[in-house]
């Protein structure tokens, strides 16, 4: 294949699938390649050679139809310029890829690139302020990939419909941060080969059209940071799909049941949405997924137990579902040895803290905050030895904090106890001054003194008057015995308090 300075990595990897790509290494090496730019056709039919090629061919000239369309093209991004290039697979630039045919006489153009994405990328820029997008691309019957980034946000504008007439040959399409308006062209349906489909960052709105679903080839989808509605579509016949990403829109209705048929999925992202329902029990049977994200949506409860099978899962992120009175099975995590990341912040969950988590060797981000839930911190976490971040402030824990001074100095302010009146550190425990993350937590013996004196009081007050619980008055001095409800009321409240303080000192024991 004859390039311009082909970079050692396709920039598309680094903008739409280098986190998921970067914690695969498994068979078949193919999937790699399909997350590319340039997707080689196989076909055995095929006009063109993909073999690499080792240099350019004194004789070889860009086909002549292909040359005034690319030139064309250039143009209409603000890169006149390109007028001046006398064969355009032979000028050696960055932005354009080309292969011969199999007589070697001719090179035909494959992929075109626009956009600067780094100083170490230096696709042609387009003039933000007048740029558009050619129909001339229709002219290159062996076009397999378009990247446009960045090139139209001055001058926004629809994702073009015609663009849907590309050749049988097209693979990949890019078109992120471009200001795009308007619908998702229904005419995209059309690109069966399609591999690729990438319109992230853009303005796009209305529903996402049902053309897609057509599109069986489909790896890798994102169409994330725009402002589609309606609902996500089955996808269930997607069984090659790697990748799908519909974040940051307002989508809505229930997460499909049919994205449990796309066996090959490696990155579901629905977050920030406004999703429904319950969680699928079919998403337990992805055993190839790496990271699941449904947060922020309206999901409810319960968490389905079989996510627990997930062993390949490295990153779950189901935060800020309401989830009020939902609890984590005990034995939850014991599949998920490959987990990283874990944030289940802001879910209303309730319970106890399943020990389970404190085995996950590989831990790094854990995010329990802004839920309800009760009990001591798991002795486990004490085993978190490659925590980086370890979050369980705002919720109702009590009992001593289980962590080591070298975690509590390692995490600094990324260890967050706090808002859990209940909870104390040990004050014998040298080499604590100072440590933030213990900022406003109590000393242990303070606490167990408060406690002591806290139940001395209460044993003592109903003791020396037998029967007070029905002679309680109201802030204003009036009889309340007359309210069966008002004195449940405090009944419960002496009962939850006495609750926690006996955990509180179950806490020390352990």
């Amino acid at each position: 294949m004859a390039s311009a300075a082909r970079p050692a990595c396709p920039p598309i990897i680094v903008l739409v699938a280098a986190v998921v790509l970067a914690v695969v290494a498994r068979p078949p090496p193919r999937c790699l390649a399909e997350f590319t730019v340039v997707v080689p056709d196989t076909s055995a039919s095929a006009a063109l050679v993909d073999a690499p090629q080792p240099g350019f061919s004194d004789t070889a000239r860009t086909d002549p139809a292909e040359q005034r369309a690319v030139q064309e093209v250039m143009a209409a991004t603000g890169n006149g310029w390109a007028w001046g290039i006398p064969d355009v697979c032979r000028g050696r630039w960055h932005g354009i890829e080309c292969v011969p045919d199999r007589g070697g006489a001719v090179y035909h153009v494959v992929s075109l690139s626009f956009g600067a994405l780094s100083d170490d990328t230096a696709f042609p820029a387009c003039d933000a302020a007048s740029a558009t997008l050619s129909p001339a691309v229709l002219a290159l019957p062996h076009l397999r990939s378009l990247f446009f980034y960045r090139c139209f946000t001055g001058s926004p504008q629809p994702v073009a419909s015609f663009l849907g007439r590309l050749g049988p040959a097209f693979r990949s399409l890019v078109l992120r941060q471009n200001g795009h308006v308007g619908p998702i062209p229904a005419e995209l349906g059309n690109l069966r080969a399609l591999r690729v489909l990438d319109l992230h960052g853009n303005d796009l709105s209305s529903a996402i059209p049902a053309t897609l679903q057509s599109l069986a080839h489909l790896q890798m989808l994102d169409l994330s940071y725009n402002r589609l509605a309606g609902a996500v579509p089955e996808f269930k016949f997607h069984r090659r799909l790697s990748v799908l990403d519909l974040s940051h829109n307002a989508l809505q209705g229930p997460v499909p049941a049919g994205l449990g048929q796309c066996r090959s999925l490696l990155k579901i992202d629905l977050s920030q949405n406004l999703l429904s329902g319950t969680i699928p029990d079919a998403l337990g049977d992805l055993s190839e997924l790496i990271l699941l994200d449904l947060s922020h949506n309206a999901l409810s409860g319960p968490i389905p137990a079989v996510l627990g099978r997930l062993s390949s899962l490295r990153s779950l992120i189901l935060s800020d579902n309401r989830m009020q009175f939902t609890t984590v099975p005990g034995g939850f995590f014991a599949g998920l040895k490959a987990l990283t990341t874990l944030v289940l912040s802001g879910m209303g969950l309730s319970g106890t803290i399943p020990e389970s988590i404190g085995e996950l060797s590989e831990l790094r981000v854990l995010r329990l905050d802004g839920n309800q839930f009760t009990g001591v911190i798991p002795a486990s976490f004490r085993r978190l030895e490659k925590a980086s971040e370890l979050r369980v402030d705002g919720n109702r824990l009590v009992g001593p904090i289980p962590f080591g001074k070298e975690l509590l100095w390692r995490l600094g302010k990324k260890l967050r106890v706090g808002g859990n009146d209940g909870l104390c550190y040990d004050t014998k425990q040298e080499g604590l001054e100072g440590v933030v993350s213990l900022a406003g937590v109590a000393g242990c013996d303070s606490v167990r003194s408060r406690t002591t004196q806290h139940l001395v009081l209460i044993n003592g007050t109903a003791g020396a008057r037998p029967g007070a619980v029905d002679r309680v008055t109201t802030s204003s001095g009036a009889p309340s015995g007359g309210s069966r409800h008002s004195d449940a009321a405090r009944v419960g409240s002496w009962l939850v308090s006495l609750s926690l303080h006996l955990a509180l000192f179950a806490g020390f024991l352990l």
